[in-house]
């Protein structure tokens, strides 16, 4: 029954997405939750923000070490175990006494954010037909753009209604679920070739994905230095309350999912346009917060620019890798998910650093200028020149 097949491949990619969703929605869980978190477990906000760095570092190593440790493994069951670690993370962190044991729980979620991530490309395109691998693909990572702008806000409002430990067992419940669903849904995926670190490294090496490379780098680490402590900054700029932060989030969200299809849909034409056209509202966004002076309003308008360019980061950058290593989807996706995610800790540990030595505003100088860094780099590096290699 072909038709049978089909579908279930598809509703197989759908769980797939759903898990890209979990793994980064557990990631960046922390940001919203950021003032209550250093309340209840006694740390500065700058110390609480490394709960998001050490997910971000360990995920960022353990992107490569597990596509290429796990190599000859069945996918199937390694995803399945890596969703079951991040069940683990997130109860983990929920119940955590001291900060120590959050960031045991939160190393936890690195490891099966960076695993799933990284092998969800490659999962996907081996349960469609060959001419329908791109489209796959796309469906996966809209887990990842959708996750980065949804699944913030919803931990923040989450939080703010039944307190940020529930906010963790709520996302250890929604990655349990999703584990049943892979368990379910996916074929047995045997290995099909194994994807050694050198192989992943050599891509390096590529001048397009070079290029891509200390776009993503500056891009993602501008954002996260300064979109980390957006509720601080919220508060003291625009002197919103937690449940107006909330909605500020929820409005910065549904800007980035539209950001996504717009940059989705430009990005295959002209990606070079399309992630200069990102940097330079990215950046200039987050430095007009500068002067709010307390208005909700110009901060609920600035926050959708903002979403809207930052939506469009993910899948941008995965077509950009994708046209430039056409036929090396994993290893790309692994170097990706590596770069991708330092970004992340590290935007997170120097606008941490920032934030307690010069001040919460100081940190949207910082990502204003890394971003206006990625718009130079995308202007003057080299631009992969085929982007339908990815359809």
């Amino acid at each position: 029954m072909p038709e049978l097949s089909t579908l279930r491949g598809w509703l197989g990619v759908c769980a797939v997405a759903a898990g890209t969703f979990t793994v980064v929605t557990a990631e960046m869980l922390p940001v919203g939750l950021l003032t209550p978190i250093s309340a209840a477990l006694r740390v500065t906000e700058g110390t609480a923000g490394l709960a998001l760095t050490v997910t971000g570092l360990v995920a960022a190593v353990a992107a490569p070490l597990l596509t290429s440790g796990f190599g000859r493994f069945d996918r199937r069951w390694v995803v399945c175990a890596l969703l079951g670690v991040l069940v683990l993370g997130n109860l983990a962190a929920a119940w955590s006494p001291i900060f120590a044991v959050l960031v045991v729980g939160r190393v936890l979620v690195g490891i099966g954010m960076g695993g799933v991530w990284a092998m969800a490309a490659a999962v996907a395109v081996r349960l469609v037909p060959p001419e329908s691998a791109g489209t796959a693909t796309s469906v996966v990572f809209s887990g990842v753009a959708i996750a980065s702008v949804l699944g913030i806000p919803a931990g923040t409002f989450l939080g703010a209604l039944a307190g940020w430990r529930i906010a963790f067992v709520a996302a250890g419940l929604l990655a349990l679920l999703v584990l049943l669903m892979l368990t379910a849904l996916l074929p047995s995926l045997p290995a099909d070739r194994a994807v050694s670190l050198h192989g992943v490294l050599r891509l390096s090496g590529n001048p397009r994905v070079r290029t891509g490379l200390f776009i993503v780098a500056f891009l993602v680490t501008g954002h996260f230095a300064a979109y980390t402590y957006i509720r601080p900054i919220l508060e003291d700029l625009a002197h919103a309350h937690p449940a107006m932060i909330g909605a500020l989030l929820l409005i910065y969200g549904i800007a980035g999912i539209l950001g996504n299809f717009v940059a989705g849909n430009y990005v295959v034409r002209a990606p070079r346009g399309t992630l200069l056209i990102i940097s330079a509202v990215l950046s200039a966004s987050v430095l007009a917060l500068l002067a709010i002076s307390g208005s909700l309003i110009v901060a609920a308008l600035l926050m959708v620019v903002w979403g809207l360019a930052y939506g469009g980061v993910s899948v941008s950058s995965l077509s950009w890798f994708a046209a430039s290593a056409p036929r090396h989807r994993e290893a790309a996706s692994a170097l990706l998910t590596t770069v991708f995610n330092a970004a992340i800790a590290f935007g997170a540990l120097l606008g941490g650093l920032v934030a307690d030595r010069l001040g919460i505003t100081a940190v949207l100088w910082l990502g204003g200028a890394l971003a206006g860094t990625a718009l130079l780099t995308t202007a003057i590096g080299r631009a992969p020149k085929a982007p339908r290699a990815i359809a």
